[in-house]
C-alpha cells in the first residue's frame, strides 16, 4: 500500500555501493524501496536477499527498462558504471522518476546541461550523489573557519586513496576518456571538497598522472587555483592507503577533517592548531551519511524543496575533473 509520507524508490543497478545506499533506503523514515534492477540474470534478487533480507513485497527486475517502467517507483537510484550515468539518468528523467545519480553525475558539462533540461522539462528532482556531504562534521568544519579561527583560508590539502584490490579491477579497465580510473572514481571527493573550502570557483588546473595500460589513471595530484595567490592541492590513488582527508590552512592556523569516508559506527575526528600555540580536537557522535543523503533527497522530492547540491555544483566539479585529467594528458595549465 502505498504511503503519501514515503518516497517510493527504485535502484538501478546492483553495484557494490547498494551496501550502504540500499540499507539507508530501507532506514530512512521517509523513503521505501519498492524495486530494484540489474541487467545481469537473478542479481537483484541476490542484492536483495544480501542486504536486506528482512525485506518484503519488494520487486526485481531483469532490465532496466522494466524498472523506469514500474508506475509505482517515484525516483531511483543510479549506481551504474561512471559513462552510464548520463545516458540512464535521461532515461529515468522522460519516464517522469526523481534521480539520485552516483557520482560523478556525468562525465561531461554538456551531458550535465541536458539532465538539467530535461529535469526541468519534466518537472523532477535530480541530485548528484556525495554522501560524504550530509554528514555533520562538515558543517562543523565550516563553523569553524566562519568563526575566524584560523583566519582567511589560503589553501587546502585533500586526499583520497585506498589500495586497488583484484576484486575492483574493473575500475581501471576503461581509459579516463571513458570514466575509468582513480579521478573519475574518487576524484570526485577531493576536487570536491576542494571547491567546498572556497567561496568562488577555481580559474585553472595542473596534474600529473600514473596511467595504466588501458588508458585509466591509478593515481593523480595535482594543484586547483582559485585565484589571488589561493589554491588547493589534491591527490587521489589506489596505489595508497585508505584515506579522506582534506585541510584548510588560513592566516593563523589549521584545521583538518581527519576522515570524509565514514562508516556508521566511525567517531568523526577533527582537529585544529593556530600561530598562537593554541589547538584543539573534537571528537563527534557518529552519523550514517548515506541515510541522511537519502532522507534529504526524499524530503526535496516529498516537499518540494531544492536539493543541497545543485546542477551548478555538479557542473563546475566536472569541469574541474575534466581540466586535471586534460592537464595531466596534455603536460600543460589548463584554465577554467
Amino acid at each position: 500500500m502505498n504511503n503519501p509520507t514515503k518516497l517510493r524508490w527504485g535502484i538501478l543497478g546492483a553495484a557494490r555501493v547498494n551496501e550502504r545506499l540500499l540499507p539507508a533506503i530501507v532506514e530512512a523514515p521517509n523513503s521505501q524501496l519498492v524495486a530494484i534492477a540489474s541487467r545481469r540474470p537473478d542479481a537483484a534478487a541476490e542484492t536483495l536477499k544480501k542486504y536486506a533480507p528482512q525485506l518484503q513485497g519488494v520487486c526485481t527486475h531483469d532490465t532496466l527498462e522494466a524498472l523506469l517502467d514500474d508506475d509505482n517507483v517515484q525516483a531511483v537510484y543510479i549506481p551504474l558504471a561512471n559513462h552510464e550515468h548520463a545516458e540512464w539518468a535521461l532515461k529515468a528523467i522522460g519516464r517522469g522518476k526523481h534521480v539520485l545519480v552516483e557520482k560523478p553525475m556525468a562525465l561531461t558539462v554538456a551531458d550535465i546541461e541536458a539532465i538539467e533540461a530535461a529535469a526541468q522539462q519534466h518537472n523532477v528532482k535530480v541530485m548528484e550523489g556525495f554522501m560524504y556531504r550530509f554528514h555533520p562534521q562538515h558543517a562543523r568544519m565550516k563553523e569553524i573557519v566562519h568563526s575566524g579561527l584560523i583566519g582567511e583560508v589560503r589553501a587546502v590539502r585533500t586526499s583520497y586513496s585506498f589500495m586497488m584490490r583484484p576484486a575492483r579491477m574493473y575500475r581501471l579497465e576503461k581509459s579516463w576518456e571513458n570514466g575509468g580510473g582513480a579521478m573519475w572514481d574518487i576524484g570526485p571527493y577531493a576536487i570536491h571538497s576542494a571547491r567546498m573550502c572556497f567561496d568562488h570557483d577555481p580559474i585553472a588546473v595542473t596534474a600529473i598522472a600514473k596511467y595504466v595500460e588501458s588508458g585509466a589513471d591509478i593515481a593523480t595530484s595535482g594543484v586547483i587555483d582559485f585565484g589571488d595567490g589561493k589554491h588547493a592541492r589534491f591527490d587521489v590513488s589506489f596505489e595508497c592507503s585508505r584515506q579522506s582527508t582534506y585541510e584548510l590552512i588560513g592566516t593563523k592556523g589549521i584545521v583538518t577533517c581527519h576522515a570524509a569516508w565514514q562508516l556508521p559506527g566511525d567517531v568523526p575526528v577533527i582537529s585544529w592548531s593556530t600561530e598562537d600555540g593554541r589547538s584543539g580536537v573534537e571528537r563527534m557522535p557518529p552519523a550514517n551519511h548515506f541515510n541522511l543523503e537519502i532522507e534529504h533527497f526524499s524530503a526535496c522530492v516529498l516537499h518540494g524543496d531544492a536539493p543541497l547540491l545543485t546542477f551548478k555544483d555538479a557542473k563546475a566539479n566536472c569541469r574541474t575533473i575534466v581540466a586535471a585529467l586534460q592537464s595531466a594528458a596534455e603536460g600543460r595549465v589548463v584554465k577554467l
